[in-house]
Formats: C-alpha cells, sequence, structure tokens
C-alpha cells in the first residue's frame, strides 16, 4: 500500500472534491491595460493567482466584458468596448458577489493623426461632449474612408474644409447616413476647433468637417449652429495655416478649391 505525506493527500482531496484550483480564493494583484482608446476594444490584464474565468466584472464605460482564450490562471486577459473618456472603474467579483479586486483606470480623449500632403495633423476628439459626432468621424476614420481624400475648399480668415472629395473634386461614395446635430454642449467654433461641415438642413452632416482659422463664435448659432466636437493640438500653425494660404479658384463650379490639390493620405486612431 502506497503512503501519501499528509500534505499531498490534503491537497488531492482538495482538488478532487473542488473541480481543479477552483477551491482556492482567486486573488488579483494588478491590473495592467495592453489597449486603453475610447470607441475600441480594451485589452486589460489582470495578474494574479488562481485565476478562473467564472470570476465577474463589473466596468461601467467598458461594455461586454469578456475573457480571452489565452488567459491563464495567473493571468486574465479581459477584452470590453470602451465608451467613456477619464475614469474607468473596475470590478471583479466572485460568483457570490464577493469583490475579488477593484480600481480604476483612465481612458485618454481619443487623438486622431492626419497624415495630409502638406505636413501630418493631431486632432483631439471630445466624446464627452459631442459623442454623436465623434462616434460618426471615428467610424469614417476606422473604415479607410478619408484616404485620399481632399481639403477641397479653403477660406483665408474663415475655415478649411475637408473629408468628402477625391483627385479632380470628385465627390466619395461611401458615405453613412447624416448625424443628428449636436450643439449647446459648451463647445463653440474658436481657432483651431474642429467641426461637422454640413448642407442648410441642420441634420445632414455626414463625413465632411472642417477647422477654424479664426474665432468663427457666430457659426454656434448661425443657420441652427454647426457642431464642434474637437480640435487641433498638432499642425495648426505649421499645416492648417499653410494649407489656407493655398491659391485657390473655381473648379467645375466649385468655389474656393485649392489650385494645388492637398490630400488627406490616411487617418489613424493613435490614442
Amino acid at each position: 500500500m502506497v503512503r501519501l505525506p499528509l500534505l499531498v493527500l490534503c491537497l488531492t482531496l482538495l482538488l478532487g472534491g473542488c473541480g481543479g484550483s477552483t477551491g482556492f480564493v482567486p486573488f488579483i494583484s494588478a491590473a495592467k491595460p495592453e489597449v486603453l482608446q475610447y470607441g475600441r476594444t480594451a485589452t486589460i490584464l489582470l495578474g494574479g493567482r488562481y485565476l478562473r474565468s467564472f470570476l465577474v466584472v463589473d466596468a461601467p464605460g467598458c461594455a461586454d466584458p469578456v475573457f480571452a482564450q489565452r488567459s491563464t490562471t495567473e493571468l486574465l486577459v479581459l477584452n470590453c468596448t470602451v465608451n467613456v473618456v477619464g475614469d474607468l472603474p473596475l470590478t471583479v467579483k466572485d460568483p457570490e458577489g464577493k469583490r475579488v479586486f477593484a480600481t480604476t483606470l483612465t481612458v485618454p480623449s481619443p487623438q486622431v493623426v492626419l497624415a495630409t500632403s502638406a505636413g501630418d495633423l493631431t486632432l483631439e476628439l471630445d466624446p464627452a461632449k459631442a459623442p454623436i459626432s465623434v462616434n460618426n468621424f471615428l467610424a469614417y476614420v476606422r473604415q479607410g474612408y478619408y484616404s485620399n481624400t481632399l481639403f477641397h475648399r479653403v477660406i483665408p480668415g474663415f475655415v478649411v474644409q475637408g473629408g468628402g472629395y477625391t483627385t479632380g473634386l470628385v465627390r466619395k461614395p461611401g458615405q453613412a447616413a447624416p448625424i443628428a446635430l449636436e450643439i449647446n454642449n459648451g463647445l463653440s467654433n474658436v481657432r483651431g476647433t474642429l467641426a461637422m461641415a454640413r448642407t442648410n438642413d441642420p441634420n445632414s452632416a455626414t463625413s465632411e468637417f472642417y477647422v477654424n482659422l479664426v474665432d468663427n463664435v457666430a457659426l454656434d448659432t448661425l443657420n441652427g449652429g454647426y457642431a464642434v466636437f474637437g480640435k487641433v493640438v498638432q499642425g495648426m500653425q505649421e499645416v492648417v495655416d499653410a494649407i489656407a494660404t493655398q491659391p485657390t479658384g473655381t473648379v467645375n463650379g466649385t468655389p474656393n478649391v485649392p489650385l494645388t490639390e492637398v490630400t488627406i493620405t490616411s487617418a489613424i486612431q493613435v490614442r
């Protein structure tokens, strides 16, 4: 008869009666974001011991939390869709509702880099105040819609506008449905801000946007108002102001078109 040491025997009974290491109390020591960007799928690493996918995650601001298949008993890989900026509370509980771990992560304001033939622009968006406009803009960014579009309207002392036409001033297809006008949110058409271009219909904005070259506060109320949803944080003087100096003319009946095309080669969300 084989005699097991007392400790080994106890562990054998514990594991056999509890279905593997689930008999041990889960412990999380730290949470580290691997990817944490507004509007995208987050990857958050939870390190500890005796971890299992039966743990419950409560994370307001990060929808549909799920543990990835590459999770282990010492590292849970949490995926969820981020829909807030700023504080992101994260609580992990066991199936009985007992708290295992709690922390607060920080989601930065989203930024998009526009690579243009005149240089790169970094845009910072404000989803807390303009979620409809920001989500609309980011949807176009993610599908690559802005690649090879133009800054097709330039009016010195007013705005530069782009996002809807390709080479030869051809309207680019593939635009989504128009969005609702989003104003009275504390954002104003001042120099360097990013806003949605539209027709005379207040709820007609799709892909086109503009950057204010000066303080255009009259646009906050003119014809129902024009929705600001972000600002230029890098490249205003060296790129936007330079675009505003381009000679313009009338092309295919459209005025204020740069005679030398200013092309957006790509738009990428970088945070």
